[in-house]
Order: C-alpha cells, then structure tokens, then sequence
C-alpha cells in the first residue's frame, strides 16, 4: 500500500512539474518571432542609450537581461540577451527601479511600451507622443508572474 501511494505521489508531482514547465515554456517557444538585424538598430538617430545588468537586487539566475538599450524619438531598440520568459513588457519609468516592490510602487507613473518577444535582440515602436524626457529608466517587467527582470537608465 505504501508503495502504491508513493508511486501515485510521485507520479502527480512529474505531472505537475510538467504541466508548470509547459506554462513556462510554451508561450516562449511559439510567440517569438525573428529578431531584427543589427543594422535596423536606430543608432544613427539614437537619443539615450542604456545598459540593462545583472548585477541589480532583484534579478537572479532566471530574471536577468545584460546588453544596450537605445531610444530613439520612435522606437527603442535592445541588442544583448534577456533570460527567457513568458509576457515580458517594457517600461519607460521616471524612477530607476530595481526591485519588485519599487516597480509595484510606481508602474502607475510608468508608461508601458509593448511586449518583448524576443531575448536576444528586439525593437519597439514608441507610443505617439512619448516625451522620453519625463522618463530616465527602461524596465523590463514579466507581467504574467509579477516579476521584475532588469532595469537600465537612460539619462
């Protein structure tokens, strides 16, 4: 009897396993499309430019993202890597932040960009009208899990 119960018991705990790692995995796996090239990176027309780190409080080994931000007067643009991860969205926040709580703190203030697919290279259209000078911080937040990833300031 115990053997049985013991085999149910770890056979429902892989399942469940299974089933949080197809959450994870699957929108990752089906929702990325082709990064830009470099070359469409708006370097030439490049107002701020940013780096996302490691390095910050509340990143860990699975929320993390390293490399350039760049702002231009339409569209950011990002060449690094970010960890992979399901409903990634980009900030533009008026506050550094590097922690869950900061972020939670001020995402009423914050402008919210768009969705990030890719984590290696991806550009964004900026909103019309968005004066980056009442900004200073690109985040990079997942939005399905409330978990804060990385953070760069511009200015």
């Amino acid at each position: 009897m115990k053997k049985a119960l013991l085999l149910i018991a770890t056979h429902l705990a892989m399942l469940a396993a299974g089933f949080a790692a197809g959450i994870y995995w699957l929108p990752i796996l089906t929702a990325a499309p082709p990064a830009p090239a470099a070359a469409a990176m708006p370097a030439g027309e490049a107002l701020f430019q940013g780096q996302f780190r490691r390095d910050l409080k509340d990143s860990d080994f699975l929320h993390w993202g390293e490399g350039r931000v760049t702002l231009a007067a339409s569209r950011i643009a990002f060449d690094g890597k970010l960890a992979p991860g399901p409903d990634y969205k980009l900030y533009l926040s008026p506050q550094f932040v590097e922690t869950e709580a900061e972020f939670k703190r001020l995402k009423p203030s914050m402008l919210r960009v768009g969705d990030v697919r890719n984590f290696e290279r991806f550009e964004l259209p900026l909103p019309p009208g968005t004066d980056l000078q009442r900004y200073n911080t690109v985040v990079i937040w997942c939005e399905t899990f409330s978990q804060f990833i990385t953070a760069a300031t511009y200015r």
